[in-house]
């Protein structure tokens, strides 16, 4: 029986383009053309000898035995992948300056921290938790290897990973006065979270005052505990202490998962850190971005 070894590099540009939802957005990570990955969609389904892929109009999507194909994918890549770590990281040393946003500090920093502490012990990382602007200005900057941020995604900052809900978030043991400016608890400007919540405000007629301002998100939390006011933030980020307003408030729609990484770090680790982020940051969070359509 002749067996047919199926190409990895092949595996991993299906598995991205699934996760991240296109062919454009897995080129621009594996810094390809659109074009070179459809080729080795082509091929993949050559070696297979099935049909992994229909089209819906314009769009590409999977079939029946091309979601199958992506099961097994992500389980060939994760052990060829602990098998390399496992024989390379040990002994590897060096530094990985990562930064995230606010809001993964209490669930995702710890499972990517641990994770990757697991398979390159020597390797130190250095940990920057501030605004998601400030974060992009420090990959923009190379002071910062890889980033994790909320925010509006343009064209060449990043790729985006999915989209997280955002959400008026308020302690209910200190009722709003319904007659009364709404009162605010937001960060001080420039914030992407204040501006779609004085946007959204002033688009519902309804007025408002800033009752705090502070440049950290624990400043933040404090102040909606001691019943001055309300903020914005994704929630994922929300303490469970607190309530999400009543329904009546205007939305706020959605904000991206942007997973940022240097250009000029090379290095595997690096690479591997930013992996590890972008692959947690799907799983643990459900993120409605990754529509599976390709």
């Amino acid at each position: 029986m002749n067996l047919t070894n199926v190409d990895l590099d092949s595996l991993r540009a299906l598995v991205i383009a699934q996760d991240l939802g296109g062919y454009g957005r897995a080129a621009e990570q594996l810094g390809r053309t659109p074009s070179a990955i459809s080729l080795q969609m082509k091929r993949l389904q050559a070696e297979v000898g099935v049909s992994l892929f229909r089209r819906q109009g314009k769009r590409t999507l999977l079939t029946e035995q091309g979601e199958i194909a992506v099961r097994y994918a992500r389980r060939v890549l994760e052990l060829n992948d602990e098998m390399l770590d496992t024989l390379r990281g040990a002994s590897l040393s060096g530094v990985v300056r990562v930064g995230f946003g606010h809001d993964f500090v209490d669930t995702l920093l710890p499972l990517a921290l641990a994770r990757f502490n697991a398979l390159y012990p020597l390797v130190k990382l250095e940990v920057t938790i501030d605004r998601n602007s400030l974060l992009e200005g420090e990959i923009g900057a190379g002071r910062l290897d890889v980033a994790l941020t909320l925010g509006n995604h343009r064209e060449g900052s990043g790729t985006k990973i999915g989209k997280l809900p955002l959400c008026w978030i308020i302690n209910s043991k200190f009722p709003l006065k319904p007659k009364d400016p709404l009162p605010l608890v937001l960060f001080e400007h420039p914030c992407i979270f204040r501006t779609y919540a004085l946007d959204a405000l002033d688009r519902a007629g309804l007025s408002w005052r800033i009752a705090m301002t502070s440049p950290s998100v624990a400043g933040l939390w404090a102040a909606v505990k001691g019943g001055l006011g309300m903020t914005v933030r994704a929630k994922i980020g929300a303490p469970e202490e607190f309530d999400f307003a009543p329904p009546a408030m205007p939305s706020l729609g959605m904000t991206d998962v942007i997973l940022h990484r240097r250009k000029s770090a090379r290095a595997a680790y690096v690479r591997r850190f930013a992996e590890i982020v972008g692959e947690l940051a799907v799983s643990h969070y459900k993120l409605n971005g990754t529509t599976g359509n390709l």
